[in-house]
């Protein structure tokens, strides 16, 4: 992956994920540990939540597809080492943000998903 090239975006506009039941499996301990670590990551990168919570739909039974998509959020990853965000400790926090990423809804279940975070709940979770 060092010398893999740069992804403009963590999922693909077009990228279509479903159960994929006649593809190749992959490993599922190596897939539930890239998007464990790509979950970390979402605390301070708030831009690859989304395509990480897409891809841990699938940690029971991966394919190849899923794999791949979870190897082009890297290949993003890398291309925007300068992007994050920091919380800084000795300072209080009054995070507001807004959010609809549902991207027109989710394909499987036709379904919008939204949420919405406290300070608090930040705070409690992240920041203890």
């Amino acid at each position: 992956m060092e010398s893999c090239k740069e992804a403009s975006t963590p999922m693909p506009s077009s990228c279509y994920m479903d159960a994929d039941g006649a593809a190749k499996g992959v490993d599922q301990t190596k897939y539930k540990g890239l998007i464990c670590s790509l979950l970390y990551l979402t605390t301070s990168r708030s831009d690859i939540m989304f395509a990480i919570c897409l891809c841990a739909r699938y940690q029971e039974n991966p394919k190849e597809s899923h794999f791949k998509v979870a190897k082009r959020i890297l290949k993003y990853l890398k291309g925007t080492t300068n992007v994050g965000l920091w919380y800084p400790s000795h300072s209080p926090i009054h995070l507001i943000g807004y959010s609809d990423s549902d991207f027109a809804g989710c394909k499987l279940d036709k379904k919008k998903h939204k949420w919405n975070l406290s300070s608090s709940w930040i705070k409690s979770h992240f920041l203890a």
